[in-house]
């Protein structure tokens, strides 16, 4: 029976895809984001995600299970040290994927894969909201009038263009 296997191959075997989502993961660490298609992006989250929630907890057990995976000690160093200082606090979901368009060559969809805490333009924008008037809000009949007010109180004033 196959339960719970449904995953995806990538078109590879075992140990070239585990290469190759490492390999993926220790660059997604390094850079911080990197451009990947879709189906490979979707692929490294469900890898890497449960790696860079090890390394909230900073002991030797937790660095040699994640070293298992990765094999590259600059990486390792990056994600216990700088990382998980910024994930300290987030319960999950520590990548955003982007679509970003098609790959010219071969239609291929095409995304960028981002730690969420280290892009500074979402960040910004988040921070910085906009606290406009919704569609459904009306203004109150009471605020009305008031802005009416002054209005009449100009005609009464003469004007050059009056003449």
């Amino acid at each position: 029976m196959r339960h719970n296997k449904k995953f995806n191959h990538l078109g590879r075997k075992k140990a070239h895809r585990d290469a190759l989502l490492a390999n993926m993961t220790i660059s997604l660490i390094m850079h911080k984001r990197i451009f990947t298609t879709v189906a490979k992006a979707k692929a490294l989250r469900i890898y890497a995600e449960p790696l860079i929630n090890r390394a909230k907890n900073d002991c030797m057990s937790n660095r040699r299970l994640v070293f298992s995976y990765l094999q590259n000690k600059h990486a390792i160093n990056e994600l216990f040290r700088e990382i998980a200082t910024k994930i300290a606090d987030r319960n999950g979901g520590y990548t955003r994927i982007l679509k970003t368009g098609y790959r010219l060559g071969d239609n291929a969809q095409m995304c960028m894969i981002e730690l969420v805490d280290y892009n500074e333009n979402m960040l910004k924008e988040a921070g910085a909201k906009k606290e406009g008037r919704t569609r459904r809000s009306r203004r109150s009949k009471s605020a009305a009038p008031k802005a009416e007010a002054p209005a009449a109180e100009a005609p009464a004033a003469e004007t050059p263009a009056a003449e």
